[in-house]
Order: C-alpha cells, then structure tokens, then sequence
C-alpha cells in the first residue's frame, strides 16, 4: 500500500520540479509593480517581433513568436521594465 502512495508523490515532484526550472527567475518584484499586459505587448511588437502566444509564466511574461526575420522565437521578458531575460530561438 505504501508504494502506492510514494510513487505519484515522486512523480508529482519531479514534473513541479521540471516545470519550475522551465522559466527562468524574472523579478521577485510584486504584481502591483508589473507593467500591464497591454503594455509588455506593445513593447515586445516595438522591438519587431509578432507575438503567437505571450504568457505569465512563472514571474516573467513570456511569448512565442517570431523575429523581425520570421525565425521563431521563444522570450522570457522581467515584467517590470521589459527586458530579455532569456531568449530561445531566432
């Protein structure tokens, strides 16, 4: 019965794990300090990228996409002033 139990729990842990590490660490800065989503879009299309998907993720706004080049792309930005944290593609 014991086993029963304790493999999930290992299971469990191991997909919060994996999920945790995914998005990068942002900002520890409170939502209330956070731009608005509206904003972080306009930013991210300022700078020539079209946005498929964009994303709270973790602390950070994140976006599929694609560059000014038409390569895709997946950005993590700090939600608090816009800038690339980490950057996957393109």
């Amino acid at each position: 019965m014991k086993r029963i139990v304790i493999v999930p729990l290992f299971l469990a842990a191991g997909v919060l794990s994996a999920s945790a590490l995914a998005a990068p660490q942002c900002t520890s800065a409170p939502r209330a300090q956070w731009l608005t989503e509206a904003a972080m879009k306009q930013k991210v299309l300022d700078q020539g990228y079209t946005i498929k998907v964009f994303q709270v993720s973790g602390n950070c706004y994140e976006i599929y996409g694609k560059d000014k080049a038409g390569r895709n792309v997946e950005i993590y930005f700090d939600p608090t002033d816009g800038r690339i944290v980490k950057k996957k593609g393109g």
